[in-house]
This record gives C-alpha cells, sequence and structure tokens, in this order.
C-alpha cells in the first residue's frame, strides 16, 4: 500500500484524486445544481434554503450562464465540482454546464460530479463525451456491505473504461470497509469525510446515536478512527477531515478570490476576509468633500451600496474630524465577493 500522508489540520491520505488537488489549493468553483434529491440520508447536512430547485456558483445564486462564468472568473478557478442535491436529476443541465465550461475555459479545466444514483451507460457516455473528468459515487448506506452486487458497481466500473476517473466519497462511518474490495478491484478510489452535525441533520444525527468529538467542533465523535481503520486497506483513499474544509479549502478559495478581485485599500486578512472601513452619512458629498480636503487619495474610497467604502486604516485617522458629521462610522470584515457574508463589523 502507498504511504499515508497526514497534515497539520487533521486529514490523510494516501491517494489524492485530481479534483482534490485543486480543491487544496482553493482552485475549484463549487457549481450546485440543485437541491432537489431523491435520498433521505439522516446525515444530510444542506440547508434548508438549498433544499429546493436552485443553481449557485459558489455563493453566488445562478441566474444566467454569464453568472458562471463570471464565478470562475472572479477566482481564476483552476476546475469545477458538480454538486447538489442530485445533480443527475438535472442530468441536462449537467451537460450544458460541463459544455459551457469546457467551451470557455478549455480542456484542461477539471470537472468533477457526485451524484447518489448509479447511472446507466448512456448517461455516463453522454458525461464522457461532454470531457467530464471525475466522477464520485455516494451510494446510499446500506449498500456500502454489498456494493460489488448493486448498480453502483457496473456504474463505477463503466466510468472507469469510459476515461473518467471514478470513485465513491461517503462520511467516514461504520459499513464503509464493504465498499474497498470493489474499489481495490477495479481501481477506484475512496474519498472520506469527517461526519458533521449541522443546523438541518443535528436531531437525526442524536436520534441515531451519534455525538458530538467535543464542544468546540462540529466533528462526530469515532468518525476519523473509522477511517484510520480502513487506511491501511485501501490502495487509494483520502480522508478529510472537518478542520481542513475550513482551515484549508475555504482558506485557500477566499485568499485566491481575494488577491484577484482586491480593491487597492481593501485589506486581506490571512484567512482571505476583507477588512473596510465604512462611513454611513446623509450628506455624502459633504463627506467626499472632507476627504479630498484631507487629500485621502480617490482610490482608497469608493460610493457604492448607499455608503462610502474606505481603507480601514485611513478611516481610524480621520474619525476624529467626521465625528461631528453625523455619519456612522465603522470597521467590517466580511467574504470576499459581492454582498460578501460579514464576519464582525466594528464600529468607530
Amino acid at each position: 500500500m502507498p504511504k499515508i500522508i497526514q497534515d497539520e489540520v487533521g486529514s490523510f491520505h494516501n491517494f489524492l484524486s485530481e479534483g482534490c488537488k485543486l480543491c487544496k489549493l482553493g482552485a475549484k468553483m463549487v457549481l450546485f445544481i440543485t437541491g432537489i434529491c431523491g435520498r433521505e440520508c439522516f446525515y444530510c447536512p444542506l440547508s434548508e434554503d438549498r433544499k429546493k430547485d436552485v443553481i449557485y456558483a459558489n455563493e453566488r445564486r445562478v441566474t444566467s450562464d454569464a453568472d458562471v462564468i463570471s464565478e470562475v472568473r472572479q477566482m481564476d478557478a483552476l476546475g469545477t465540482g458538480i454538486t447538489g442535491g442530485e445533480p443527475l436529476l438535472k442530468a441536462g443541465r449537467v451537460l450544458h454546464y460541463i459544455h459551457l465550461l469546457k467551451s470557455e475555459f478549455g480542456r484542461n479545466h477539471h470537472i468533477h460530479l457526485y451524484t447518489a444514483i448509479a447511472p446507466d451507460k448512456e448517461t455516463l457516455t453522454a458525461l464522457a463525451d461532454a470531457k467530464l473528468d471525475e466522477i464520485r459515487f455516494h451510494p446510499p448506506m446500506e449498500l456500502w456491505d454489498s456494493l460489488e452486487n448493486t448498480p453502483f458497481a457496473e456504474s463505477i466500473k463503466t466510468a472507469i473504461k469510459l476515461g473518467m476517473s471514478a470513485g465513491v466519497e461517503i462520511p467516514a462511518m461504520k459499513g464503509a470497509e464493504g465498499i474497498l474490495p470493489l474499489l481495490n478491484n477495479v481501481g477506484g478510489f475512496l474519498n472520506l469525510n469527517e461526519l458533521e452535525f449541522s443546523d438541518t441533520n443535528a436531531d437525526a444525527m442524536y436520534l441515531n446515536g451519534f455525538e458530538l468529538v467535543d464542544d468546540i467542533s462540529n466533528a462526530v465523535a469515532n468518525s476519523r478512527a473509522c477511517a484510520e481503520k480502513l487506511a491501511a486497506h485501501s490502495s487509494k483513499m483520502h480522508f478529510c477531515s472537518s478542520r481542513y474544509k475550513d482551515a484549508v479549502q475555504l482558506k485557500n478559495r477566499l485568499l485566491r478570490i481575494a488577491n484577484i478581485t482586491a480593491r487597492a485599500f481593501d485589506g486581506i486578512t490571512d484567512e482571505g476576509t476583507i477588512v473596510i472601513g465604512i462611513i454611513e452619512s446623509g450628506d455624502y458629498d459633504t463627506i467626499t468633500g472632507m476627504l479630498r480636503e484631507m487629500e485621502v487619495p480617490e482610490d482608497m474610497f469608493e460610493i457604492t451600496n448607499n455608503r462610502i467604502e474606505i481603507a480601514w486604516w485611513i478611516l481610524e485617522d480621520i474619525a476624529q474630524e467626521l465625528g461631528g458629521t453625523g455619519s456612522t462610522l465603522s470597521i467590517i470584515e466580511r467574504y470576499p465577493f459581492e454582498n460578501g457574508l460579514v464576519v464582525e463589523s466594528m464600529p468607530i
């Protein structure tokens, strides 16, 4: 077996698919095809607002092809991960976006797809013809111990024959060992994700006997231990820890976006968030006039969204001068997207 490689945030692997390598770099856009799904996995972490037929490119609601193209360019993505819900319930939509992305960004734009169904040869051939690079199957739990005798076995074998990289991606939990004989035999990979509690699955998780690993993590107790037991028996395996998703994948994606999109006055943190000063006022002409009188460079502030956004360090320096204008002053930290989530807001 290949050597197990550990990282500093609890993940380990003896094999990384190309899709995982790009995720690690923060270089994959997440294309959420639909929230519709025919399965009812008790551990599903999907939020309620996503459990409908909507499309998102990262955190952006998609209303046109231009939205998808723009999101790829915004982060200079080297690939795309297609997920859901169940993407193949909207197979035509999946194929459309694969063709769109390959046409716009070239053959080397790596695309992987998650699916919880076992597609037939016709569907897999269409995906291969569209140049899908990688497919990750998520079979239901009741099939894990006998996967070799299910339609998933034929789908995995067919995908590999058609030239796609193929494997199984499931939570690290009891029963996962039943998948190994098939994957080791056909050369498929196994991705195990540390099982986590979320707002939408917590009740079901407790009902099924799962507990938190500690008081400061959403990870499930013994999920990592399950993956460790399987590591010695899998020729191609990757365990993705709960911390890895935030500390590595998300952080690197945010940094990638921030470094491409940041304005001259946006402060970029080590976590990839943006820090800016905010001036809210009823008289922006007066405020901008004051900024120019104080010789604040034009590229250090901008009027947008009915407020003035300005370099936070400049706002700190001039806060006293603006104190008599009736303006509301604050410094915020937010994600580097348009209307990105505000992580922290500090009034001045």
